[in-house]
């Protein structure tokens, strides 16, 4: 009976906290947070797939509106990265439309009770920026015990 609870209590508790942590690997090039980093958070790259990151990285020129090219081993470097380090998870690894995270079915289903004026808070601005409410979205957690939504 022991065991059954204790099944049945990680199921519930541990397993939910475990699907919200997609950590950094700890090999994380110094390029990667240098470069990209600069201009956004260092998402983990086991949000997005193999397939989307190739797509990311070979589209820098365009880079969501900005020109974000890298010289060729900086370049190199991070996608290789990204690329060995994509999600592998059946929730994660599909081509994200538009190779953008916050347009995956998980990312939109997680967050369909956010309403559309809170993506445009000044504290937010948009749903790319995890860290405006996950608190530890550095660490690759995205649980919602450490969710704090800004009210402005």
């Amino acid at each position: 009976m022991k065991n059954l609870f204790t099944l049945i209590l990680s199921v519930l508790v541990v397993a939910p906290a475990f699907a919200a942590k997609v950590p950094m690997p700890s090999d994380m090039p110094k390029s990667y947070e240098a470069e990209c980093a600069s201009c956004h958070m260092a998402y983990p790259p086991g949000l997005l797939s193999e397939k989307s990151w190739q797509n990311v990285m070979s589209g820098l020129n365009k880079h969501f509106g900005t020109d974000a090219s890298l010289d060729a081993k900086d370049q190199k470097e991070i996608s290789v990265w990204l690329q060995n380090n994509a999600a592998t998870k059946k929730k994660y690894n599909v081509v994200a439309p538009e190779n953008r995270i916050t347009k995956t079915s998980w990312f939109i289903r997680e967050h369909d009770e956010i309403k559309a004026d809170v993506w445009k808070r000044a504290g937010v601005k948009s749903p790319a920026n995890c860290g405006a409410c996950h608190t530890t979205a550095a660490e690759g957690i995205f649980s919602e015990k450490s969710i704090s939504i800004p009210a402005k």
